[in-house]
């Protein structure tokens, strides 16, 4: 599939931009590529298609013979790449260049994919190979994963685009293999989870987070590094580097772990399917407090939390489940 879909510098920048009008002409609608130089607003999708060295034209009608000539594309505005911290095109800088590549793809579908088609519950391949999920709320908001559907049906030449207000991201790995993509700088190119995984392996909690064929997905909460140095500064033992995880009790660390994983029926969930405003069992019985679900994101507090933890990288779909990476370890 990938050898039809990439797409070159710039290109993913897409009409998101058509939202202007711009590809509702109805002379003569223009390329993708063309939608694309023309919206500033989409600056950045543009940049990371020229980082990603994606390099397939979407200014030309789709190779593969079952497309039909077109491509559908979720677009993330600027404002999506601003929630990641990426503004300009040297903070894009912060990512592997590989990775920005799978991401850009798992935006493309090839083929004509209409708005009509996204209904709840329905599924959509990506280039990337990893499917992603409609999801409607009850106030009649449309989602793909975690990311809103801003406007469908932005007619181009060769395709159709979706603008949307989050980046998707996917791993295409289970979730123990995906915190260790981040430990390892294959993610960020500075080191990221390195606490979390140093605590997954201490307490022997590999499997838990690895499953098995047919398992039931899981909803992890993953704090960052800087959330467990903070949490070092409130027990009054420095945890400067992921080995002095090994200073606590494997019991007490454990216990903790186990309350940032959700299974069941909240297992596996984006953030506009989580319950807002109630709690949750984790795995280790302690209950999970969410908060209201605000422009995307829910907040989230263990039992013996006073504040309670922000999702600073929501929705990263794996093949076992979900992942929000949180700035604060949740207490039971």
């Amino acid at each position: 599939m990938k050898k039809y879909l990439p797409i070159k510098a710039g290109l993913l920048a897409l009409g998101l931009l058509a939202m202007n009008g711009c590809a509702k002409n109805k002379e003569v609608d223009p390329s993708i590529t063309n939608i694309a130089v023309t919206n500033p607003d989409f600056q950045e999708l543009e940049d990371a298609a020229i980082r990603g060295n994606v390099a397939v034209l979407l200014g030309n009608k789709n190779e593969d013979p079952a497309s039909g000539g077109k491509f559908t594309v979720f677009a993330p505005t600027n404002a999506a790449f601003s929630r990641l911290g990426l503004n300009t095109a040297q903070d894009l800088g912060a990512l592997q260049q590989s990775f920005l590549q799978s991401t850009l793809y798992y935006h493309v579908f090839s083929g004509t994919l209409a708005g009509s088609a996204l209904t709840a519950g329905s599924t959509s391949g990506s280039a990337l190979g990893v499917t992603r999920r409609i999801i409607r709320r009850a106030d009649g908001t449309l989602y793909v994963n975690g990311s809103k559907i801003l406007g469908t049906d932005v007619k181009a030449a060769n395709g159709l685009i979706h603008p949307i207000d989050k980046v998707l991201l996917a791993t295409g790995v289970d979730i123990l293999n995906s915190a260790l993509a981040l430990q390892s700088s294959k993610v960020f190119v500075k080191p990221e989870l390195t606490f979390l995984v140093e605590a997954v392996v201490y307490c022997n909690l590999q499997g838990a987070l690895t499953g098995s064929p047919g398992s039931a997905p899981l909803t992890v909460f993953a704090p960052t590094d800087q959330a467990f140095k903070d949490l070092g500064v409130l027990l009054g033992v420095p945890l400067n580097q992921p080995s002095d995880i090994r200073k606590l009790p494997v019991a007490t660390v454990t216990a903790v772990l186990l309350n940032h994983v959700v299974g069941g029926a909240q297992g596996g969930k984006f953030t506009p399917e989580l319950p807002e405003n109630t709690s949750v069992a984790s795995a280790g019985g302690a209950p999970v407090v969410l908060g209201g679900f605000q422009s995307g994101v829910l907040t989230v507090k263990g039992a013996s939390n006073t504040v309670p933890a922000n999702m600073v990288i929501p929705d990263v779909q794996c093949t076992n489940g979900v992942v929000h990476v949180i700035d604060r370890v949740l207490l039971p």
